[in-house]
């Protein structure tokens, strides 16, 4: 098996959020914004990461300007990502795609690309970067319907996705791949953003976590001004949002991706690179572990970074690099 290890210092060079958010262009995008931006001392502009709503305003504004969406929501209480990082995700995959299965090709080959998400949650945003940024076409799928009902309004919203996005319902939790992928399907590449936590109690404290770091940020810079928008407006649940499927699993993150590992075997040869994003560090030795015995035959663990955050993202294929080759030369 071999094993490739890359790192990565700030994001990807065709990630469109490099350093501060221009508040002025994605207040032009959705003016609601403006409703939501506060100042601090120093004169920074931002929002208010701990109020849900300011958070899902920025990611509409974010999806129109710089996506060219017309339009984006999500239902109270469902998870809304931090943008920026996830476009990593898919910026850094494709830059792989296109090492692992298009260097040798002509310089006009083009690859056709149809990725899988596992996990497409109701904000639908890995399809809606790769649709709209390298005009992949994509599987989504998600145990919740709620989610999938969200992810299709905003799929039929915008006709840029139409024809871009499908969408699946996984009937079964315990299952991953098995009851999505199809008999004839083909996949590039799949993604995934697993369940972090192990328990609804677990998932509790971490947002008490993160709310008391947004407190010490805020702090550390200087207590923000009122903006246009009251600031009370704060919730006592996930900033971020997210459901029970979204947050938790039992295991957790380790437990998740270990079932996938496993369940991607059966699949070996429908999909050429399979991934996901990995939160925990000590996650990815358990992780690589299993692909070695079961027989993976090159494994990409690539690191990410944005400011002080740090995640990575593992991809792994049990082709030979021939059959990929070979495989990927039908899709051009």
């Amino acid at each position: 098996m071999v094993v490739d290890r890359r790192k990565a210092s700030g994001l990807h060079a065709n990630n469109k959020h490099q350093g501060r958010y221009d508040f002025k262009r994605l207040i032009e995008a959705e003016p609601n914004l403006a409703e939501h931006v506060v100042k601090n001392p120093h004169g920074d502009i931002s929002i208010e990461f701990s109020n849900p709503e300011s958070v899902k305003v920025l990611n509409r504004a974010l999806l129109k300007a710089y996506y060219g969406l017309s339009h984006w929501d999500i239902p109270d209480g469902y998870l809304c990502p931090p943008i920026p990082g996830r476009a990593d995700y898919i910026h850094r995959l494709n830059e792989w795609l296109q090492h692992d299965l298009m260097k040798d090709r002509p310089a006009k080959a083009r690859l056709k690309v149809t990725a899988l998400d596992i996990g497409v949650g109701a904000n639908c945003i890995y399809p809606i970067v790769g649709a709209t940024q390298y005009h992949w076409n994509w599987v989504g799928s998600d145990v919740d319907e709620g989610s999938l009902a969200s992810a299709a309004n905003n799929v039929e919203q915008n006709t840029k996705l139409t024809r871009k996005i499908e969408l699946r319902h996984q009937t079964q939790s315990e299952h991953i791949f098995e009851g999505v992928i199809q008999h004839g399907d083909v996949f590039v590449a799949t993604t995934c953003n697993p369940p972090f936590h192990k328990s609804t109690e677990d998932a509790q404290k971490g947002t008490e976590r993160k709310n008391a770091n947004l407190t010490k940020n805020r702090q550390q810079r200087g207590a923000p001004l009122q903006g246009k928008k009251q600031l009370e407006k704060k919730s006592d649940g996930l900033n971020f949002g997210g459901q029970n499927a979204e947050l938790w699993c039992p295991g957790g993150e380790e437990a998740f991706v270990l079932n996938m590992a496993n369940e991607s075997k059966q699949f070996a040869h429908q999909v050429i690179w399979f991934s996901t994003l990995l939160s925990k560090k000590d996650n990815i030795r358990p992780l690589q572990k299993r692909l070695e015995k079961l027989g993976a035959t090159h494994v990409l663990i690539q690191e990410m970074a944005q400011g002080q955050k740090k995640s990575r993202f593992v991809a792994w294929s049990f082709m030979t690099h021939e059959q990929r080759l070979v495989l990927s030369g039908h899709l051009l």
